[in-house]
């Protein structure tokens, strides 16, 4: 871990409590009109850091959280709670980390490295995919273009505001939750939305 990286896991809990306070990268988006997707995301394949490609319909029956993650944030201590929270509710959820370095630059390792600062520094045994661009673009992932887009998922077009944004998807691939990034994954908000 740098330097940087030890004093962002540092101030972690204050800028989640600071932000929580002032509702800076803090909110929650619900689906709470049951919309449908119109194209599922069963149909998606993602790539993981080892190579590997993994059907998303392999996910159906558990519930899916996305999150685009980084090595150099002030968020970056989130991957313990992820990984916490992988622990507490897996096999019935399953956790999917999408490294970006879309957002100041804050994730400029390899995968390999990626791989290794994740597990060595948090534990983390949920899958990682490639190094992926998640902010709408050419480039961009197609599971993101999917989490954005209402013609997509059938109601939501928030993009990711930062690292560590969060979207859970139900048992049947329908995207039922949005949460910023100034939301811990062991928020009640959260672990309340996985449990439904």
């Amino acid at each position: 871990m740098t330097g940087r990286q030890k004093i962002m896991k540092l101030i972690y809990p204050v800028l989640i409590k600071v932000g929580s306070r002032l509702g800076f990268k803090s909110k929650t988006m619900a689906n709470y009109n049951a919309a449908k997707p119109i194209h599922s995301i069963f149909d998606l394949i993602v790539q993981l850091n080892s190579g590997k490609e993994i059907k998303l319909e392999s996910y159906k029956g558990k519930k899916l959280l996305i999150v685009n993650t980084a090595s150099n944030c002030g968020y970056t201590p989130q991957y313990e709670a992820l990984q916490s929270l992988y622990e507490q509710f897996n096999p019935q959820l399953e956790i999917i980390g999408f490294p970006s370095n879309d957002f100041k630059e804050q994730e400029p390792g390899s995968d390999e490295e990626i791989a290794e600062f994740c597990k060595v520094n948090y534990g983390v045994s949920f899958p990682l995919v490639k190094k992926s661009r998640v902010v709408p673009g050419e480039e961009q992932h197609p599971v993101y273009a999917w989490l954005s887009s209402p013609e997509e998922n059938g109601w939501c077009r928030q993009v990711p505001e930062w690292n560590f944004s969060k979207y859970l998807l139900n048992e049947r691939g329908e995207l039922t939750h949005y949460f910023a990034p100034g939301i811990s994954p062991l928020d009640k908000t959260v672990v309340d939305a996985i449990r439904q």
